[in-house]
């Protein structure tokens, strides 16, 4: 048998996939490990108990725009890598967009703060906690990223890691901000985003060891 006839006696059995097979898969990861996250936090952390009120102040939101678009981005670059040629990843430059809003949100926090008072609000009641708990929030998705490749096919092993762990830990940031009472955007600047980071650094660690196929 000579090289066309194995290539097509393996392709003659061959079931097309849904177009939209690859996100559904992503996203089914997704939510069960978000809602293993969700779980931890209601059960563990708890709740705001002003969460209602919250809702319908800025800040809440400011937190939630910041989180939910870094893992709009990441996911997006997820499902690029987790196919056997990426394509284009210049999407991952939107990232600098909310970056760059929120900080021009603590530019103007801080201009309207006395210099005092500049390191209460950098630091808020949770700096040295929060990163962590981002982050162990993030286990639990990127574990269900980890079964979604399962079935998918990267190559580029180490950069799919750190998608991964980015949109983990972005989205673990999001279910956090369920529990989390600080107001300032510098706050989340700094220490949300610590979080994120520490999520996509284990991602591109264990990316080529994990996500081997």
């Amino acid at each position: 048998m000579n090289t066309d006839q194995l290539i097509d006696s393996l392709a003659s059995d061959v079931k097309p996939v849904r177009r939209s097979a690859l996100g559904a898969r992503l996203g089914f990861g997704m939510l069960i490990g978000a809602l293993v996250s969700a779980a931890l936090v209601i059960m563990l952390l708890g709740a705001r108990p002003d969460l209602a009120s919250a809702m319908n102040g800025f800040a809440f939101w400011m937190k939630w725009t910041y989180t939910l678009s870094l893992s709009a981005i990441a996911v997006y670059a997820t499902a690029q890598l987790a196919r056997p040629n990426p394509g284009n990843l210049r999407v991952l430059w939107l990232i600098a967009i909310p970056v760059t809003l929120l900080a021009g949100v603590g530019v103007l926090e801080l201009a309207h703060t006395p210099p005092g008072e500049w390191l209460a609000m950098w630091l808020g009641s949770s700096w040295s906690k929060c990163p962590w708990y981002v982050f162990g929030l993030a286990m639990p998705i990127f574990i269900g990223l980890l079964w979604s490749f399962r079935r998918l096919a990267p190559t580029r092993l180490r950069a799919a890691g750190a998608a991964a762990g980015l949109a983990a830990g972005a989205f673990a940031a999001t279910v956090y901000c369920l529990h989390c009472p600080e107001v300032s955007a510098i706050f989340v600047l700094t220490w949300y985003t610590l979080g994120i980071l520490l999520a996509a650094s284990l991602g591109a660690l264990v990316g080529p060891r994990l996500l081997r196929w």
